[in-house]
């Protein structure tokens, strides 16, 4: 737990992180996203965290940021350049550090995930949704691209797709977000939690260093040229398949044979 902004419980190698600023709409305010920070921190380093939840209270996943806070910037001498620059930057590291945890990150999605909400939902490597939920980019209806959120939008999204969303300003809805490869899982809201423990357990019984490797190889061939993620993917392979687990699960399956 950080100062009730983020609760944290840990069961059977599975962590369920959960934003805790329902009366925000689990705004990414400064605070929010340096609880954030800090959790990361400690995830990445307890090694018997297999699979981490990321989940939020109330009707909103999360708004994306404070807009008040933004505002308060603007009667700084410089009307707010460094401050805002300094936010997007926090922001930009969190969001990229929960990428790059060790362990696979499953968004649960329980209601809107706007702006800066969609980008951290899709910072995660996989979202479980509820029917109800929708996702958006809709900074644009209020004269703001969002550009940051649609880094992470534009890695599980067609471009097209994307710059859609980007530039209308519309919802898009859990189904549709499924059907476009968005979403992973849908579920009913009374089911959400159940089904995105259910992808928790699927891959926490698995190999947990086959499994921290393969995420690792997964991350860094994205958008190389196909020679450097061959050769990425192939050097990262090389150090699975001589783990002794691994050796004794390929032995065992051709024991079976």
């Amino acid at each position: 737990m950080t100062d009730r902004l983020i609760l944290c419980d840990i069961r059977d190698g599975i962590a369920t992180v959960t934003l805790a600023s329902p009366g925000t709409l689990n705004a990414l305010s400064t605070p929010m996203l340096a609880a954030l920070d800090d959790m990361v921190v400690r995830l990445a380093a307890d090694d018997s965290i297999r699979v981490v939840i990321l989940a939020a209270e109330g009707k909103a996943f999360s708004a994306g940021h404070d807009l008040k806070e933004m505002q308060g910037y603007r009667s700084a001498p410089d009307g707010g350049q460094a401050q805002f620059q300094a936010l997007f930057d926090r922001c930009a590291a969190v969001m990229q550090a929960i990428t790059a945890l060790p362990q696979p990150v499953i968004a649960q999605v329980q209601g809107v995930a706007t702006a800066a909400g969609c980008q951290l939902a899709c910072s995660c490597d996989l979202i479980v949704a509820a029917e109800t939920a929708r996702f958006g980019v809709n900074g644009i209806n209020l004269g703001l691209f969002c550009s940051t959120p649609a880094v992470a939008l534009t890695r599980r999204l067609a471009p097209g797709a994307a710059f859609e969303l980007l530039t209308t300003g519309d919802f898009l809805s859990a189904p549709r977000a499924h059907a476009m490869g968005l979403v992973n899982r849908l579920a009913p809201p009374d089911r959400l939690a159940e089904e995105a423990l259910a992808l928790a357990r699927q891959i926490a019984a698995k190999d947990p260093a086959a499994i921290r490797l393969g995420k690792r190889a997964f991350q860094a061939q994205l958008g190389q040229p196909l020679p450097e993620a061959y050769a990425t993917a192939g050097t990262i392979m090389v150090e699975n398949v001589l783990l002794p687990d691994t050796s004794a699960g390929i032995q065992r399956f051709i024991d079976r044979k």
